[in-house]
């Protein structure tokens, strides 16, 4: 028999972040599904959508630029602050957490179904099944729904200036119908995209295990996705900072980051 980690020692440290009876859900699962939220990326330096105000942005409403009369009213605003957005996240990296991830991919089935809108899970090298409220690199026509792969669909990683540039950009043209390319977000007021729900679902129906990673769980219907999850008896193990509609529901709730707690189990399970 192995002795006991020592206090101080790396696997007394993985043992206080991850209990034993998390690890051993996980080790033992072939199939897990990750449901993400802002908190994920927060490590890599992407503030939270309510928070992405700098610069000439602080004056702006998010909540105000992601409707569908924002792009009716200033479709060049609209259409500035998500390539703005997109420069940012294209500026950062993937986190110790969307690495971890993607290494626990490598010896077992997991899917990522993320509310976030970046593309770190994919950059880390995990299968992302379903973006729930889209991709800031996946814009399309507001008219036929043509997916636009232009040159104005991936801008340039920020400059060290990027907050004090023009804000208002026009649109670039769709070319299948002349239409106006909008940002590939699901906006207030807007339904999911069907596709990603039904992957979206059908990952979670299949799920042996759910962990929930950084996500308030308030933002519905995707936040009926582990809910539904836990009355099925599939375990659902919550990784954020503070506690959060999730964490009534989950059965092991972990006060601590994606950065630090996905590791973290990695070790745990070996």
């Amino acid at each position: 028999m192995s002795p006991a980690p020592g206090p101080g020692s790396p696997d007394a440290e993985v043992g206080e972040i991850i209990p034993a009876a998390v690890a051993d859900l996980v080790r033992d699962a072939d199939w897990i599904t990750v449901f993400s939220g802002a908190g994920m990326s927060a490590d890599s330096g992407i503030a939270t959508f309510r928070d992405a105000q700098t610069g000439l942005w602080e004056t702006f409403d998010p909540s105000e630029l992601a409707t569908p009369e924002a792009w009716e009213r200033d479709p060049a605003l609209v259409w500035g602050w998500y390539r703005w957005r997109a420069r940012e996240v294209l500026s950062a990296e993937p986190n110790a957490g969307h690495r971890a991830l993607a290494e626990l991919g490598s010896s077992r089935t997991v899917m990522v179904v993320t509310q976030n809108v970046d593309d770190l899970h994919e950059r880390a090298g995990s299968n992302v099944v379903s973006h729930l409220h889209g991709s800031l690199f996946a814009p399309r026509c507001a008219d036929c729904g043509t997916p636009y792969d232009g040159p104005e669909a991936h801008p340039t990683p920020a400059e060290p200036d990027t907050e004090h540039i023009e804000p208002r950009v026009t649109p670039p043209t769709c070319p299948r119908c002349g239409g106006r390319v909008r940002p590939g977000v699901v906006w207030f007021g807007e339904a999911l995209p069907a596709d990603d729900w039904q992957r979206a679902d059908q990952a979670f129906r299949a799920a042996e295990v759910v962990l929930v990673v950084g996500t308030s769980g308030i933002v519905y219907p995707a936040a009926s996705l582990p809910e539904r999850a836990a009355r099925q008896g599939i375990p659902v193990i919550e990784f954020n900072p503070a506690e959060s509609a999730v964490t009534s529901i989950a059965t092991h709730s972990l006060r601590v980051s994606a950065a630090v707690g996905l590791p973290a189990l990695l070790r745990a399970i070996g």
